[in-house]
Parts: structure tokens; sequence; C-alpha cells
């Protein structure tokens, strides 16, 4: 199958493009490369090495004899869109392409604008172009857990049935996003949904949970196709940050009591539920939400849990509980379905202490290049 992997230089993305590449299907990356320039802005970087865009292609092609096409413009730009998009004629489009932190989103008003604006408008394109010259073509958008934020109810895989005053229907699950990268994020939900009723269209939304993790079969194939691992205050996710902060020997950072339930899987999890969705299609006018997570864990038990794998190490690491800079709840319910991509095939890697041992190792070698002034969250969502 021809799929265009919009974000394709990412984290999730760049996973994603040689995953599918490997698995037999002509792949295209499609990356305006901003978050390189993000990266330099906010005077970050990648735990790992991370080379250019094009170096990381043609080894790739070196190492499997297989070509990925590359297309650098924003999707906020709809000529250039327009003609990637002939340009290659996918039949199914995997849409990462969007500024995926919720601490760059609450920086300020520029970078919560700057979000909205890159996210909504850019999927609003997508869909324009889908609908004027690809209506058949697969729409598979990288949604988030973090939509529906933590009701006190179960939450279902998209949609929830309700009885009210003796009437009964199935509606949109509620969602209560905690930042503005959240609420863009549902943003996008809701213009798929309508654009799928009005146009015919056909696209499967993927709640993920927070990705562990660093490398797939295709990633540690070399140096040069190794993934990015993000520690900082911006952009580092819980697990991938606790691992580096016990290779420096760093207190793990746990805002507040660490109580916040989150939905967690394996970056190898992640490639292969694209894979299911791209080979599983949504139906013509069907809007289909998939939650893409494996396990469920509070902050507190995953730094418990890097504690107690950094000590089989021989690494002696403490835990310090910080003030949140967010504005969460402490403790809630949270029990989230996930049984769709599992009926579909996914068997998960659950968390385990040879994950993370790999994990652990894997920043120790890298621990060089840690800048420490940049491990504490610097953004507070109340100023």
């Amino acid at each position: 199958m021809k799929v265009l992997v919009i974000g394709g230089d990412g984290y999730c993305g760049w996973a994603t493009a040689l995953y599918l590449s490997n698995r037999g299907h002509d792949v295209a990356i499609l990356d305006s490369l901003v978050r390189r320039h993000w990266d330099s802005q906010l005077k970050i970087e990648t735990l790992t090495p991370i080379a250019p865009i094009q170096r990381r292609l043609q080894r790739w092609y070196e190492l499997t004899g297989k070509r990925i096409e590359l297309f650098i413009g924003d999707i906020n730009d709809y000529p250039f869109l327009s003609e990637a998009m002939h340009q290659f004629e996918p039949e199914a489009v995997v849409h990462f392409g969007e500024q995926r932190s919720a601490p760059f989103s609450m920086i300020d008003r520029e970078h919560a604008v700057l979000t909205q604006a890159n996210n909504v408008i850019g999927n609003l394109n997508l869909l324009y172009i889908l609908k004027e010259d690809f209506p058949d073509c697969h729409l598979v958008k990288l949604g988030t857990m973090g939509e529906y934020g933590t009701p006190n109810i179960d939450i279902e895989e998209g949609y929830i049935t309700i009885e009210h005053n003796g009437r009964k229907d199935t509606l949109p699950y509620p969602k209560q996003p905690g930042s503005f990268y959240h609420l863009s994020k549902v943003h996008d939900s809701h213009n798929i949904q309508f654009a799928c009723k009005i146009w015919g269209l056909r696209a499967t939304d993927l709640n993920q949970g927070i990705v562990y993790g660093v490398l797939t079969e295709e990633t540690g194939m070399d140096e040069l196709l190794v993934n990015r691992l993000d520690y900082d205050g911006i952009y580092g996710t819980a697990l991938n940050r606790f691992c580096i902060q016990a290779a420096i020997g760093h207190p793990l950072t746990v805002y507040g009591k660490g109580g916040q339930t989150r939905a967690l899987l394996d970056i190898r999890d992640t490639v292969r539920c694209i894979e299911i969705a791209v080979e599983n299609p949504a139906d013509a006018g069907e809007f289909r939400v998939f939650n893409q997570f494996t396990e469920m864990f509070s902050v507190a038990d995953l730094a418990l849990k890097v504690q107690q794998a950094s000590s089989a190490l021989g690494l002696k690491v403490e835990i310090d509980h910080l003030e949140n800079p967010r504005v969460e709840l402490e403790d809630h319910y949270f029990n989230a379905k996930n049984t769709k991509l599992i009926d579909l095939g996914l068997q998960p890697h659950n968390l385990s202490d040879s994950l993370l041992d790999s994990l652990l190792n894997f920043a120790i070698k890298y621990k060089g290049r840690v800048d420490k002034d940049q491990i504490l969250p610097k953004v507070r969502w109340r100023r």
C-alpha cells in the first residue's frame, strides 16, 4: 500500500515510516522539519544525536534497498500539500504532523496560538485535499488519550451510549482536555468526524497514550537510524524522562503526589497499531476511534519501577515530589477501554524489567549529552 507519513521525522513518525517500509509498504515522509527548529529556539536537544533527514533516509536505502520518498514542507501551505499528495498519490495518510507538547502550548499566548493554528489548520487542509481529490484515501490520525481528561466514569473508545429522559443515543464521548495542545486534538477530532459525515471520508482516530522506549527493529539497525529521545521539561514524557534522570543520578521528578494515572504503550506497539489501522481501513463515511495504549500506571508507580530497575543496575536513585506545574487532580478514577486494536491483532509488549534495563542502558550510553538545566519543569499552567 502507498502510505504517506506526515511528521515522519518525529519520534513516532520516524519509527512508523521505517516499520511500514520494512514490511513492504511504499512509504513517503512529509515533514516541515519544524520540530528541529523549535528545539533550537528552546535550546534543547534530544538525548540521541539525530542525523539530517536526508542522511537518515539514504542510510535506510543503503541497509535495506528500500526507498522512502521525502517531501519537505508545511501542510498549513495548501498548494504544497496538494502538490505532494498528487505526486505520491497515497492510499493511506498517517498524520503525526502536529505540535505534540502540552507544556509547549502553555508557555504563553504565542505558543498557544502557534499550537492551535499549526495543528487545527494543517489537519483541516488535509481533510480538504482528501475531499477534493482523494476521497477513498484512508486518514489515520494520531489523537491522544489526553482528550478525555480524567472523568469519574469508564472511558469508552470514542463513543458512549447515554439514556436521558427516557431516550437513548450513542454520542461522541465527552472531552475534558488539559492543555491548549490537548484542546487542538479535540478540535481535530470534531473536524474529522464532521468531514466523514458530510463528505463520506474514511478516518481512524488513534487516541494514543504516553509512548515510552526508543528502539524498534528498524531504528536499532544503525546509529544513523536511531530515534530521538526527549528528556526535557517541554517534550520529555514521564517514563523516558525518569530513565534518563536515573542514568545521570538525578532524582526522579514526580509532579505532586504522583497519583495521576496515565495510559502507556511501548514504541514497538505504536508502530504495530499504525500498521493494523492502515491494513484494516475504516469504511467510507466512518469515523472510528481506537484507544491506543496497552497498560495504565500512576506516575508514582512508574517512578518506583524505574527506581527498582536502577537499583538492580547498581544505580542509587531518589524520587523527588515537585510542586505540580499543571492544573490536574492529584488522585482520580481512571479506567479506559482498549479492546479494538487487540481484537484486530495487537499483541502488546507490556512494561517489563528487561525493557526498563534496556532503556536505562540506552540512557547511560548517551548520558554525556544530557543538559541538566533542561530537566526541571519551567512551564506552569497558572502564573
